[in-house]
């Protein structure tokens, strides 16, 4: 059973926004998936609070803190989400679990050079073992700014996939608001934002059957 970890020390990269709504596509494609969330803010839990019983069920992982982690039973998926300043051994203890991890970033200065020492200290734990596969998510990109182009110079020497860049809209906020994802709507209200997700879908996809 895949596990994926959503990771990035940076407070406020878009970890929960991710990780839900990574769940939710994945329920939608008929998998059974649990949603687990050890940071304190508890996002990722308050957002299955709100989520409908009508829609494709996303189950809790219930999770108090990383000494806690166990593959849970009975179910195809699990989508992690963690807390801001994720390192040491607690990093270690997800990485355990982990056989995929996506880090979010947003095109800022402060957000690259947390996300640059993050993949470092990854690297430093996964060297002596085969770990998971990593991927990169843009979060609240803006074309063509100048940001834009400074996180692409950026991506390029990391030498981590981008699996998706996604735009800066209020649809996650709004969604998330009600428990919902991309995927539980009208895909014409969101289609912009469904193709911005094509090539992270078709990764879960390839890499979670």
């Amino acid at each position: 059973m895949p596990v994926i970890l959503i990771a990035n020390p940076k407070g406020g990269a878009g970890k929960s926004t991710l990780a839900s709504n990574i769940a939710g596509f994945l329920a939608h494609r008929g998998h059974a998936v649990m949603l687990g969330d050890i940071d304190r803010q508890q996002s990722s839990a308050r957002w299955l609070a709100q989520r409908p019983a009508t829609l494709p069920v996303v189950r809790g992982w219930a999770l108090e803190s990383t000494e806690q982690l166990r593959t849970p039973k009975g179910v195809s998926h699990a989508v992690l989400d963690t807390p801001a300043g994720l390192h040491g051994k607690k990093l270690s203890q997800a990485l355990k679990v982990a056989d995929r991890i996506v880090v979010p970033l947003q095109p800022s200065l402060f957000d690259i050079q947390a996300t640059y020492d993050f993949v470092r200290a990854l690297r430093d734990e996964l060297k002596d073992r085969r770990g998971p596969e990593i991927g990169l998510v843009a979060m609240r990109v803006r074309d063509g700014t100048l940001s834009q182009q400074q996180l692409h110079q950026f991506i390029d020497q990391l030498g981590l996939p981008l699996l998706a860049e996604l735009r800066d809209t209020q649809n996650y906020v709004q969604l998330a608001a009600r428990g919902l994802t991309l995927w539980d709507i009208a895909p014409g209200r969101v289609a912009r934002d469904l193709e911005q997700w094509q090539t992270l879908s078709a990764w879960l996809e390839a890499k979670t059957a």
